[in-house]
């Protein structure tokens, strides 16, 4: 079993940088590939970014590609997605999900985060 509990998030000016964490409890962590994904108001669940067991492999959408890093610290049982140059657009909810593999992901969800990127 795996609890997944988000922080981080906010409300940011366009242009501006926000990190958001998800801290894991669990001695098996390390052995799970996580992710972020989030969801706007409106619209359906979306895929943000996910990082393989080891933190070797990493994977992003298209829409945060060059503005978003994912990684993770498996001694402190946390992954992070920095996120840069935001846009109004990346407005959601953000969830983190842990899984058997980058593409196998949702085995387990946090509750969210707000993240609000306005003027």
């Amino acid at each position: 079993q795996v609890q997944l509990v988000e922080s981080g998030g906010g409300l940011v000016q366009p242009g501006g940088s926000l990190r958001l964490s998800c801290a894991a409890s669990g001695r098996t962590f390390s052995s799970y590939a996580m992710g972020w994904f989030r969801q706007a108001a409106g619209k359906e669940r979306e895929f943000v970014a996910a990082i393989s067991w080891r933190g070797g492999g990493t994977n992003y959408a298209d829409s945060v590609k060059g503005r978003f890093t994912i990684s993770r610290d498996n001694a402190k049982n946390t992954v992070y997605l920095q996120m840069n140059s935001l846009k109004p657009e990346d407005t959601a909810i953000y969830y983190c999900a842990a899984g058997i593999a980058t593409t196998r992901l949702g085995d387990y969800w946090g509750q969210g985060a707000q993240v609000t990127v306005s003027s």
